[in-house]
């Protein structure tokens, strides 16, 4: 049986920008509800530490995500997580997020859904993923004791992560496309002192192989197209992020990417249609810039409920 559920502010995602506009949302007295697809916290969740979220020189990202949903919890934001989500219209008056078992109605919706890492898109990376290929090293780090991996990319995450392999990997590659790295100076400096992490200049990843498990990842110099065979026992993937918008897209205006656009109160190209976080346009991501986006929107969002309302009142 559908339970018919109703709310005046459902947000998608239960990361740093959901929960922040839910608390925003919460403490403007309207009724708020976030819905995610798998657990609370979001992509920070994954993060073995965050130095860079003021207040904390240093937190685990799950611990960061536990007080924003605590924080959440105590304005009473209801949460439903782990939803199986089989449609969403937003272009009527009444919004509609339809799941197995429940259709969520409100008035506004912020759509906070985030982002994954953007795969290499060569052969053998979807064969071994799991046996080889992941996108999180603080999940699998630990499955590479004295091994040899590979991390392909140039930004934070990418030199992160590759910095916290060196734990538990023997030797460590880092493959860039360009002759220098895109990662804030302060991670850059950690990898060139690591003994551990070798660079890979104007290098791209063209195809992974193995038999059981990863064996061998065959890249190219985009200078000279010179082709090297590294023997590794991993791989991870760290070249962006692609957004999740599957169940929106055609519904709200985007960029070829596929990254909501919004304007500087994030409103979407629908009326009372909110984006937020990594899944908007926006120059940074991260999450003290995801929380600020949460909190705009949420205001955004009352203040179109108080118009809407008074509009019914006339």
């Amino acid at each position: 049986m559908t339970q018919e559920l109703n709310f005046d502010v459902i947000i998608l995602g239960g990361g740093p920008a959901g929960f922040s506009a839910g608390i925003y949302a919460a403490r403007g007295n309207v009724k708020t509800a976030i819905v995610d697809i798998s657990m609370m916290g979001g992509q920070p969740s994954n993060y073995l530490e965050l130095e860079n979220y003021p207040g904390f020189d240093m937190i685990g990202g799950y611990d960061l995500m536990e007080k924003f949903e605590a924080h959440a919890d105590k304005f009473g934001v209801e949460k439903f997580p782990m939803q199986e989500i089989q449609k969403i219209e937003l272009s009527n008056e009444n919004k509609k997020i339809i799941t197995n078992d429940k259709v969520f109605n409100a008035k506004t919706v912020i759509i906070a859904t985030g982002a994954q890492p953007q795969k290499l898109n060569i052969p053998g990376e979807k064969e071994f993923v799991g046996r080889g290929v992941s996108y999180c090293a603080v999940c699998d780090g630990a499955f590479y004791r004295e091994k040899t991996v590979a991390v392909v990319g140039g930004g934070n995450a990418a030199v992160e992560e590759a910095n916290y392999l060196t734990r538990f990997a023997d030797k460590v590659y880092i493959i860039h496309r360009r002759d220098k790295l895109r990662a804030d100076k302060i991670v850059q400096e950690r990898a060139f002192k690591n003994p551990k992490i070798e660079f890979i200049w104007d290098s791209v990843a063209t195809e992974i192989t193995g038999t059981d498990t990863v064996e061998r990842l065959l890249i190219k110099n985009v200078k000279n197209n010179e082709l090297t065979e590294l023997t590794v026992d991993g791989v991870f993937p760290y070249i962006g992020f692609a957004p999740n918008t599957e169940m929106v897209n055609g519904q709200v205006q985007q960029n070829e990417q596929g990254f909501i656009k919004t304007d500087e109160f994030l409103n979407t190209s629908v009326k009372g249609v909110y984006a937020i976080g990594d899944v908007r346009v926006t120059p940074l991501r991260q999450v003290i810039t995801a929380a600020a986006d949460g909190a705009i929107a949420a205001v955004s969002a009352i203040k179109y409920l108080e118009e809407i309302e008074s509009e019914v009142l006339v």
